[in-house]
């Protein structure tokens, strides 16, 4: 069989130096986006191809140039789960997202896009560490969205990934399998793709004991030790929340990041999970989100440049009005916390400074969503919010012009 390829063009190489990230020879400070899904609308049987154009086409017009995106989900058994997944059994793949995986790559290349693709996750909604574990022997996942388990008992049972020899190691010949893959598409080898700005161990992985701490750093090194070894070229990141991984200890997370493997550091922001802001006193809260938000912030900067690493805000959402669903709610309160954070990297870029990018969560385009109860069921559209949350919770549609026009508005001073 004859196998062709489509031209793939030439993407400049993504690189640190003295705290800042460098596109080819000129500083790099972007606001992008999670586009978890991606891979998923790329899919050429699953899929919508036209969908993942159209919005791609669209970010591109907005100067969003980089994209957070999950390489694919494990199991896709448990309720609230991402359905398909990419690694049914262990080891085992499904062609359809491994090609999705490729497309997406090829057409961000032809936009001179980026991506960060986190590798697993912490939490149940992809599979991710407790889809190792119930491979592995560890019995029934404490589903916390079912009666008989609690958050608790999940964090519990995740925990044990950390010290899951068969785990970790079929952990590692995942990374192994992703890193080795030549993609379909445009003939590139991923390890030689520039489109790939960075490698994420997890989406927040995180230590949730004082027990785990050392299995945790353990596994951590292990794993950007072999990142390292399969891809020195390519960025290396955590996927961290900051301190929020780890018991709420800015030391340890200092700690964790000072590994010479690790390129830079990330930090998320939650104002709703994390009860900063409350739907019933909005005016108020978003007021206390804000300066909450400046403070974690500024908290996780001083580590950035002790340890001369630039530093991304690579999760952040906030919800509509009174949480509501429904596209039509009113997004002033998202508006005036992004345009917050907006202002906070059009500083870093004048000054050149660390914080170097924001990515938003998320971008959801054209995704078509259950405006009543929020329930995703296989099927749906894919949105910016994962299955285990109310779609349209966070998310950023297309139709959401005062959101893009913002964004627009700060890509375009970043010059990025």
């Amino acid at each position: 069989m004859l196998i062709t390829f489509t031209s793939c063009g030439s993407i400049e190489k993504i690189s640190v130096e003295d705290g800042r990230f460098y596109k080819g020879d000129q500083p790099y400070y972007f606001i992008g986006a999670n586009y978890w899904y991606g891979p998923l609308i790329a899919a050429p049987n699953i899929g919508d191809r036209k969908r993942l154009v159209r919005e791609l086409d669209l970010m591109d017009s907005l100067g969003i140039n980089n994209l957070r995106i999950l390489v694919g989900a494990e199991g896709g058994k448990e309720n609230f789960q991402v359905k398909p997944a990419l690694q049914p059994t262990q080891g085992q793949y499904n062609q359809d997202l491994l090609v999705g995986l490729d497309f997406l790559l090829a057409e961000m290349r032809k936009r001179n896009m980026y991506a960060v693709l986190y590798l697993n996750n912490n939490w149940i909604w992809s599979g991710g560490m407790s889809a190792y574990l119930n491979w592995n022997g560890y019995g029934e996942v404490a589903n916390p969205f079912l009666e008989k388990y609690t958050w608790p008992d999940y964090f519990k049972y995740t925990q044990q990934f950390h010290t899951c020899t068969p785990c970790r190691k079929a952990f590692l010949n995942h990374i192994r399998f992703i890193l080795g893959r030549t993609n379909s598409i445009n003939g590139k080898k991923y390890t030689e793709d520039n489109t790939i700005m960075s490698w994420q161990v997890a989406n927040e992985p995180r230590i949730f004991t004082e027990e785990d701490r050392a299995p945790f750093k353990e596994w951590l090194d292990e794993v950007v030790a072999l990142l390292e070894n399969l891809d020195p070229d390519t960025l290396i990141s955590t996927g961290a929340e900051g301190k929020a991984s780890y018991l709420q200890e800015i030391d340890t997370y200092k700690m964790l990041h000072e590994n010479s493997n690790i390129d830079y550091l990330t930090m998320h922001m939650w104002p709703k999970n994390w009860q900063w802001y409350d739907p019933n006193n909005e005016e108020e809260s978003l007021k206390s989100s804000i300066s909450k938000a400046n403070d974690y912030i500024q908290e996780h900067l001083q580590v950035a440049q002790e340890l001369n690493k630039p530093i991304v805000i690579s999760e952040f959402g906030f919800p509509r009005a009174k949480e509501s669903l429904s596209k039509k709610a009113s997004i002033g309160n998202r508006n005036a916390f992004y345009r917050e954070l907006f202002q906070l990297i059009e500083i870093s870029s004048k000054e050149k400074s660390v914080l170097s990018g924001l990515n938003f969560w998320g971008f959801a385009g054209y995704a078509k969503t259950n405006e009543k109860n929020g329930k995703w069921e296989v099927g749906d559209d894919f949105s910016a919010d994962p299955p285990q949350e109310p779609q349209g919770l966070n998310s950023v549609f297309a139709s959401d012009t005062s959101t893009l026009s913002l964004i627009k508005k700060y890509n375009d001073a970043l010059q990025n």
